[in-house]
């Protein structure tokens, strides 16, 4: 039987985290879940959208249960090049523009090829003192890719429509379990997924692992995915706020880090995102409190994942999330704890592993008459 081990998730997060994959350019990314998987699964197919679907049969197959993870990261995509080679992008997905002067880049061609570049605006010795204290938009920055030409950056290969991610390695903090890097959101959720359906055993439900694209612009894969798969019961993995950091009052920590992966109650401004089937949320506790798997229950105030579109799919679909706690999400340096990980990937795998086709069913449509 396969194990969750902390080195395995380590050196996967390493290969999925410094590949390049903003939202609708997650090939490099793709790449790799297709290899993780294609040992472990019974089937396996990319669809018209460019989602990974993997399916384990079940001992019964009576019931489908969709796992779904985001391969997609935030980005930036070249809009303009202008005459001394300098690019001006927008942003793909939720990019917050404090976090982008100095940043150094990596941008990726129409042809595949890799640029680097660094975010620059107007030098601040320059700048009038009002200016100083606001924040640069995005229309007052630009790549600077080296070069003195709209010719040079052209013949680098860089166009209109190329898109860059910021360039960060991955790694730890200090030889602990705190590990640092881009695209944590969600490529953390996506690993923990892996490593949860290779697993997977002994199941008696159909078991769809869909590493999904384009989430963080729409929640766009997980949609085609649920229509075609028609799951009976869902689980989104993906990040969730750990706002225990200095100077935010304990009252407002959504999770905490290394306390375990944290169940979601309710997502969205207004609890407008998923509200989470209950069934599904108590069997997820009942499985952690049995295997002694530590755990949070999560109110997030903003922001959903993928659950909340397949929870809509046709006539509906019971679904909640497991969500490891993050800190600093859409930064170019996310931070999780590997124990939150390998928990959430252990929890995933058991509640495949146990639920059986008949308690699957009863979620589905409750027959009165």
């Amino acid at each position: 039987m396969y194990e969750i081990k902390k080195e395995s998730l380590y050196n996967l997060l390493k290969k999925l985290t410094e590949a390049i994959g903003p939202s609708g350019f997650e090939d490099s990314v793709r790449d790799v879940v297709v290899d993780e998987l294609k040992g472990y699964a019974d089937s396996l197919w990319i669809d018209a959208l460019g989602n990974v679907i993997a399916v384990k049969k079940g001992s019964k197959g009576a019931a489908r249960l969709m796992i779904a993870a985001h391969m997609d990261e935030i980005g930036l995509i070249i809009s303009y090049i202008d005459d001394k080679g300098f690019l001006r992008f927008q942003p793909i997905g939720g990019i917050s523009e404090r976090t982008l002067l100095g940043q150094r880049v990596v941008i990726k061609t129409l042809s595949g090829n890799v640029v680097r570049g660094v975010i620059g605006s107007k030098p601040p010795h320059i700048m009038k003192p009002e200016e100083m204290k606001q924040i640069p938009e995005g229309k007052d920055l630009y790549i600077d890719i080296g070069v003195g030409s709209r010719a040079e950056a052209e013949k680098l290969g860089v166009t209109i429509g190329s898109i860059a991610v910021f360039e960060r390695d991955f790694n730890s903090l200090n030889s602990s379990d705190i590990v640092v890097g881009k695209a944590l959101d969600d490529r953390v959720g996506v690993a923990a997924m892996i490593e949860a359906f290779k697993a997977i055993d002994n199941n008696d439900v159909d078991v769809y692992a869909v590493a999904t694209v384009q989430e963080e612009v729409g929640l766009k894969g997980a949609r085609v995915a649920a229509y075609s798969i028609t799951p009976h019961l869902a689980l989104a993995i993906d990040v969730t706020i750990a706002s225990d950091v200095a100077g935010v009052p304990e009252q407002d920590w959504i999770t905490q880090l290394g306390k375990g992966p944290a169940i979601k109650v309710v997502d969205g401004r207004a609890a407008s995102g998923l509200i989470a089937h209950p069934a599904i949320r108590e069997k997820l506790i009942e499985i952690a409190k049995q295997y002694g798997i530590p755990y949070q229950l999560e109110v997030l105030h903003g922001g959903t994942t993928d659950a909340t579109i397949i929870a809509l799919n046709k006539e509906g679909v019971p679904a909640a999330t497991i969500s490891i706690p993050t800190r600093y999400i859409h930064s170019p340096t996310e931070v999780v704890n590997l124990n939150d990980v390998a928990m959430a990937s252990k929890l995933t795998m058991l509640f495949a592993s146990k639920i059986s086709s008949e308690w699957a069913l009863t979620l589905v449509r409750r027959n009165l008459k």
